[in-house]
């Protein structure tokens, strides 16, 4: 028995680009989300109000864009042994493309294991462990909940580093909340609870991403929305890395010689001349 698909919907699209978020309308403007991008927006709003605009559908105050921007600075260093600048730093090494360059570290940032992916990890656990807090469970059982034993300590995402101690980025965001006359809201002062308790117990701290995610819940964003505005986070300090290389001498990045490399495979074989 045939049954007839209905493509209305695709019908009425055919050969169309549409947008629910804005365009531009000959003769009349360049719109966003509602908002006249020439007349609401430039010379009137900051670039990083209009990058969450984009990524969340919502335009927030210039406090919290501000606040924003001072955390892509906190993550977007010109060190080319960070992993996503070591890509902008090998592109350097091939002359491609600036753009080429800072889109393919932008990618390698792309990783549940580090980078803005991991955001969204932040996020949910905090958020999560909030609602666990609001229904009486302790910080210990919380934190239980929340991360898996390695050795004897626990693992929670926006707790620890894995190579240094403690995060300066912490310290110089929290100026930034005061300054900007940010409250503590009830995720924040949660973190802070979980970082008291690990701190006596394990000699352990939050990180940026705990801060960060702690932070960005109280003010309303989802982990997706989080993880959206943060696509470009660490895209200046890979063009930096970029740039360093390619305007140095060539092959001049992590070079190797031949005995650098240990070979552990067959041993050098003859090959049997013919009979």
């Amino acid at each position: 028995m045939n049954t007839k698909i209905n493509t209305d919907y695709w019908d009425q699209r055919r050969g169309k680009i549409t947008s629910s978020k804005g365009g531009w309308k000959i003769g009349q403007g360049v719109f966003n989300h509602g908002y006249s991008m020439m007349d609401d927006f430039v010379g009137k709003t900051s670039y990083m109000q209009v990058v969450m605009l984009n990524a969340t559908g919502r335009l927030p105050e210039r406090n919290l864009a501000d606040w924003m921007e001072a955390f892509f600075i906190c993550l977007s260093w010109p060190d080319p042994r960070i992993w996503c600048n070591q890509i902008g730093a090998l592109n350097g090494e091939t002359h491609t493309s600036a753009t080429a360059a800072t889109s393919a570290g932008l990618l390698a940032m792309d990783s549940r294991a580090y980078g803005a992916r991991t955001l969204i990890d932040g996020v949910n656990v905090i958020q999560k462990a909030l609602e666990q807090s609001k229904q009486g469970v302790l910080v210990e059982e919380i934190v239980k909940s929340a991360g898996q034993l390695v050795g004897a300590k626990p693992t929670i995402t926006g707790y620890a580093r894995p190579i240094a101690k403690g995060d300066e980025r912490v310290g110089a965001m929290e100026k930034v909340t005061e300054q900007l006359s940010f409250d503590i809201g009830e995720h924040l002062k949660l973190a802070y609870e979980i970082e008291n308790y690990l701190s006596k117990n394990f000699n352990e701290s939050m990180n940026i991403n705990g801060y960060v995610s702690a932070f960005l819940s109280d003010q309303g964003f989802t982990a997706e929305e989080v993880y959206r505005m943060n696509a470009t986070l660490v895209a200046s300090g890979v063009t930096a890395c970029y740039v360093d290389t390619r305007e140095k001498v060539p092959n001049s990045f992590l070079p190797l010689r031949c005995d650098d490399i240990v070979y552990e495979g067959k041993s050098v074989r003859v090959v049997p001349e013919k009979c």
